[in-house]
């Protein structure tokens, strides 16, 4: 027969229920000033649309620039406003816009060292200038302009798999305290984006106002999920879609009808009306060059009224300096 516990090991083995129960998880309190109207599930349908959105994006940024570079999404959250608020620099680039026929409103904010690389880039440059100021001139705006309109298309074809939303852009904003698109104690739904671009990255952001989500978040699914597909990257990855847009490209091409050689002197005598006679022969081909490089010989004519050049053959390439 087993002996009964000792007033020793009953008193222990009461000490490490106490320890237990105070080991627990305390309760988190509930903030009733910031539901979650969001939950977890609506969070990550909603970072999968925005994740289309960066495919397409992208894809448009790498045909306009004619660089690599990539756009993803860092962070899908509800915070407030005000948190918000406090983390915008000032002067910034900011864009509100809202969502048509309805009353939801929302902010793009973009980094304004990466809004500057746009415009750099966008006007043929490398990115690489430095401004003193990070004001965003009303000029760098309207270059702007397309960039921010391709992303409102991005943002309403995306959120088709939800409803037809037309995502319309209200106005620019340097100043976060006159975007206001919601009370300060309100709750917001931040997406946060990085686009990296010539080995730099820069964040940006989408926030919207959530006090007149329920329609949109009625409508949000798991179902939803799986019908969410990029809409124009169609699988290609960045190299192959890189190569589709560089055939697209125009090149500038120069025919060479001849050539020939002339003193200085001969040169500084020269007036108008002057025959200078070339080294080729009329039977001769010409020499055909794309970006000033020999490629091609060919004849010269007319088509329909037009100079033309008919290739002939195409040069092989130990005959490149031709």
């Amino acid at each position: 027969m087993s002996e009964g516990l000792s007033e020793q090991e009953v008193e222990r083995l009461i000490n490490k229920t106490k320890k237990v129960r105070r080991e627990e998880k305390e309760p988190i309190p509930y903030d009733f000033r910031l539901p979650n109207r969001i939950s977890k599930n609506q969070l990550k349908i909603l970072r999968s649309i925005h994740d289309s959105v960066c495919d397409s994006f992208s894809s448009y940024l790498v045909s306009k620039l004619q660089t690599m570079l990539s756009v993803k999404v860092t962070t899908v959250d509800q915070i407030y406003y005000s948190e918000y608020v406090l983390a915008v620099p000032n002067p910034a680039c900011l864009y509100t816009f809202s969502l048509k026929d309805t009353d939801i409103k929302g902010l793009l904010e973009i980094n304004a060292d990466l809004a500057l690389n746009l415009v750099e880039r966008l006007l043929g440059g490398l990115g690489n200038g430095k401004k003193a100021s990070k004001v965003i001139t009303p000029i760098e705006q309207k270059v702007l302009e397309d960039v921010v309109g391709h992303m409102m298309e991005d943002l309403k074809n995306a959120w088709q798999t939800i409803d037809e939303f037309e995502f319309v852009i209200d106005r620019f904003e340097p100043d976060i305290d006159f975007a206001q698109i919601t009370s300060q104690s309100e709750s917001v739904l931040l997406v946060g984006f990085d686009v990296s671009i010539g080995g730099q990255s820069y964040p940006m952001n989408i926030c919207f106002a959530t006090y007149a989500f329920d329609t949109i978040l009625s409508k949000l699914s798991i179902q939803k999920l799986s019908s969410i597909r990029p809409a124009n990257y169609d699988g290609y990855t960045s190299r192959e879609l890189l190569t589709l847009q560089l055939q697209e490209a125009f090149l500038p091409v120069i025919v060479e009808l001849g050539n020939s050689k002339i003193t200085v002197k001969e040169l500084m005598s020269l007036k108008k009306g002057d025959v200078i006679k070339l080294q080729n022969k009329v039977t001769d081909e010409q020499l055909i060059k794309i970006t000033d490089k020999a490629l091609f010989l060919g004849r010269a004519g007319i088509l329909n009224q037009h100079k033309a050049i008919k290739l002939t053959r195409k040069i092989k390439s130990n005959k490149n300096n031709l």
